[in-house]
């Protein structure tokens, strides 16, 4: 058995072209890079950093616009406004246990912790999950309540100014949050943009329901308030399958297809086995076995495998390390697994 594990300096993208296999290869001789240890914990860590100062920034942004939310709130009664305020309040609170997600991230590896401790990123989307099902609890329960009981509300302009203000607001968050969640492969950090986004939008609603207070239709806010809510358990369903997914290891079927493709294209792989990825935070790791000449010597079988580990690298997105095993191609028809058949079930 034949293995090769390590970690890495990735390079996104699906397989290269001629041309730029050439011009990798040039880059290689003149300044080669490394797929040393400490250089991926160091990308590693950096990656943690980005994702925090996001966080950091994105709860000061949502912080401000929530507390000038509020007071607004106080002073006109407006529920569909207390909704938005609650669900931008626990959409900058999300930030708080993916802060505490990357920041565990950034420990090393230990005898207990063999993978190191990404996974409480993903964790941590259980509790963004938890905080989005108790804004949409507390909006529904508000909008109901006032539906039941009218109120009058106040200052209407000062209402849909305060919307406009939430939409600016979580817009601005939405595109930091994005952008350094796709830079760094953070997939909590992308969808926690996107809830900002929907939050946006919702904030958007306020706006209408000042609008057709303003026109004398009275339950025009509680209504809205109500579609703000039927709009965060859209939000709601979306994360948690997303939570869900990353929980049970799921990835895009089309990153296995790339990586079967670039081992199959790896000289001196005669075959591809099996292959299996997982995330673990907002690293890829995969294994797969592939089949070698069983003529050749384990030194060559290694570079085989050192090859293939190495185009892996090459063209999966975020990838932090892979495992490949070689299996001998068995053309003298002998099973090579043929010792752990009754294990296999064979």
């Amino acid at each position: 058995m034949l293995r090769s594990l390590t970690r890495y300096r990735s390079h996104v993208g699906r397989p290269a072209s001629r041309g730029a296999q050439l011009a990798h290869r040039v880059r290689h001789a003149v300044a080669p890079h490394s797929h040393d240890p400490a250089d991926t914990v160091d990308s590693a860590l950096e990656a943690s950093r980005e994702g925090t100062r996001a966080l950091k920034l994105s709860v000061l942004v949502l912080g401000l616009t929530a507390v000038a939310q509020a007071a607004v709130v106080a002073l006109t009664g407006s529920v569909a406004l207390l909704g938005d305020t609650l669900h931008n309040v626990a959409d900058a609170l999300t930030a708080v246990p993916l802060g505490i997600a990357f920041s565990l991230g950034r420990r090393a590896p230990t005898r207990r912790y063999t993978y190191g401790y990404g996974r409480a990123e993903d964790l941590a989307g259980i509790f963004v999950v938890a905080a989005i099902a108790a804004s949409a609890a507390f909006a529904g329960y508000e909008s109901v309540r006032r539906l039941l009981e009218p109120r009058d509300v106040a200052y209407l302009g000062a209402v849909a100014a305060a919307g406009v203000i939430g939409f600016a607001g979580n817009e601005l968050v939405a595109r930091y949050r994005i952008r350094v969640g796709r830079r760094i492969g953070s997939a909590a950090l992308v969808a926690d943009g996107l809830h900002a986004r929907t939050d946006g939008f919702t904030s958007l609603a306020v706006v209408l329901g000042a609008v057709g207070v303003g026109a004398g239709f009275e339950r025009a806010d509680p209504i809205v308030g109500l579609l703000i809510t039927a709009a965060i358990l859209v939000v709601l369903v979306g994360a948690a399958r997303e939570v869900l997914h990353r929980l049970m290891d799921a990835v895009d079927p089309e990153l296995v297809d790339q990586a079967e493709h670039v081992l199959g294209q790896v000289e001196g792989v005669e075959r591809v086995d099996s292959v299996r990825l997982r995330w673990i935070g907002h690293a890829l790791h995969a294994e797969a076995e592939i089949v070698v000449d069983q003529d050749l010597t384990v030194a060559n079988g290694h570079e085989i495998a050192e090859r293939a580990r190495h185009a892996l690298l090459h063209h999966l997105p975020r990838l932090a390390s892979a495992t490949i095993h070689a299996d001998p191609c068995g053309h003298d028809g002998r099973d090579p697994h043929h010792t752990l058949a009754h294990h296999l079930g064979r």
